[in-house]
């Protein structure tokens, strides 16, 4: 069967913001500030930060290093590594997770858009009681959480169906920059506020009391989900790399954006939630229910600049959601486009289509729809726990003992080197933490999400 031509991202700077893109998602703007709330401020930071170093950034390489060698889809990529052996195996179950997860991540993902709205009309105003049960008559409501999750399919299928320069290197060449000023103007905005010097202190004084094996454990399993390893995004994005990438630059770059944001973000929250006296450790329901109330307390002496900076919020949420998104669903659109021979355009489509249904049950499965449940819990619940704690260790496992104990190491250097061109003096290091480091580390953050360590 002859190969369908590859395309390739036209740029560095394309190559750096779209997989960056991938990598900066809600899991940076919303689930590491409650991780640090709740795990003592720049302790988890630091701890965070030398995760995605020794954990991290070697996976990262790794995924780079099938997807360039193979130049396909993340399921034929490990087929062709391999010989057509049982590690194809690992690059099926890699698209099957990005597929399940770009089902129910549409969900929140619509919540945003939902949101973005919500602060246009002026819903989110009112009493701490009013805003959480505005968010549970919205999240519980059976149709409009499903037409936001369809519609955020939708924009992100325009995307997808433009191709890899025309779609998702143009798309994310916007968005990141304009993620980034966000960013920035609601930071400034935030540590303005009186006594936003407490959350800067907070976020960046670490409190060695609550230094114990779970903060540890917990900032693996951070590192390793934030990176968006082992759901077939970085190996499907590698595909499209230049043979010039430096791989293991790039992977360092990348960790660098997604540690900044994540930081960023922090500023953004902290220092607006001290102001007001709220607790920094507010959990899960810190985006759709703590924070509308910091922005309404916080700038209540100013109401417009209060709107303005609610609105912006979700709209900085919206991106980060997006791109993730665009990554998740290439790696189905790559898929299907290369091993059922069909354009990239009905590709996209099947995708987009499939995954609304799974949007709509999952969305539904919160509401009071009993038949959506397995084992008593929602079909959200369900599909969030097996792909996220169970297929992405599975699959970040396998790739570590795939590349570091099945593939030559002579493959590997050739890949890590650009064949030569290029000095490898971190390659036995990376080799070292792909082979014994990283294997032990999910293993041990697997272990720990069912209780037995």
């Amino acid at each position: 069967m002859a190969q369908l031509e590859r395309a390739k991202f036209g740029s560095k700077i394309g190559v750096i913001l779209a997989t960056a893109g991938s990598a900066v998602g809600l899991g940076n703007v919303w689930r590491f500030p409650y991780m640090t709330g709740e795990n003592g401020g720049a302790a988890f930071i630091f701890i965070y930060i030398g995760c995605v170093l020794l954990l991290g950034i070697p996976c990262m390489v790794s995924e780079f290093i099938i997807g360039r060698n193979a130049r396909s889809n993340t399921a034929r990529a490990y087929g062709k590594l391999s010989g057509g052996r049982p590690w194809t195996a690992v690059g099926y179950l890699g698209v099957l997770t990005g597929f399940l997860i770009t089902g129910y991540y549409a969900v929140v993902s619509g919540w945003c858009l939902q949101y973005i709205y919500a602060s246009l009309v002026g819903h989110l105003d009112g009493n701490p009681e009013y805003i959480r049960e505005y968010f549970v008559s919205f999240s519980q409501n059976p149709v409009k959480p499903i037409v936001w999750t369809v519609l955020f399919l939708i924009i992100t299928h325009l995307v997808i169906v433009r191709g890899v320069r025309g779609g998702i290197e143009k798309a994310s060449k916007l968005m990141m920059p304009t993620l980034f000023i966000l960013l920035l103007v609601i930071v400034v905005a935030a540590c303005m506020l009186p006594g936003a010097g407490k959350g800067i202190s907070f976020l960046f004084r670490p409190d060695l009391g609550k230094v114990d094996s779970d903060m540890f454990l917990g900032a693996l399993g951070q590192s390793f989900y934030s990176l968006s390893i082992g759901m077939g995004c970085v190996c499907t994005y590698a595909s499209y790399f230049s043979r010039h990438t430096n791989l293991a630059a790039s992977a360092v770059q990348i960790g660098v954006i997604d540690c900044l944001v994540a930081i960023l973000a922090g500023l953004m929250i902290f220092p607006a939630a001290f102001s007001v006296g709220i607790s920094p450790d507010s959990g899960p329901s810190l985006i759709f229910i703590t924070l509308p109330n910091v922005f309404q307390q916080a700038f209540s002496g100013m109401p417009a600049v209060g709107f303005v900076i609610s609105l912006l919020f979700y709209v900085l949420l919206s991106l980060a959601a997006l791109t993730s998104l665009i990554s998740l669903h290439e790696v189905s659109t790559a898929f299907l486009h290369e091993e059922c021979r069909i354009t990239r355009r009905s590709s996209a489509v099947i995708v987009t289509s499939t995954c609304s249904v799974i949007g709509a049950l999952c969305s539904l499965s919160l509401g009071r729809f009993d038949g959506l449940q397995l084992f008593g819990k929602p079909l959200f619940d369900v599909f969030d726990f097996v792909t996220g704690q169970i297929f992405l260790p599975i699959g970040g496992f396998l790739t570590c003992l795939f590349v570091g104990w099945y593939i030559p190491h002579r493959v590997v250097r050739d890949e890590y080197t650009n064949n030569g061109t290029l000095h490898g003096r971190f390659f036995h290091f990376y080799l070292f933490c792909v082979k014994y480091v990283c294997p032990v580390c999910i293993v041990l953050v697997f272990l720990h999400q069912f209780g037995i360590i």
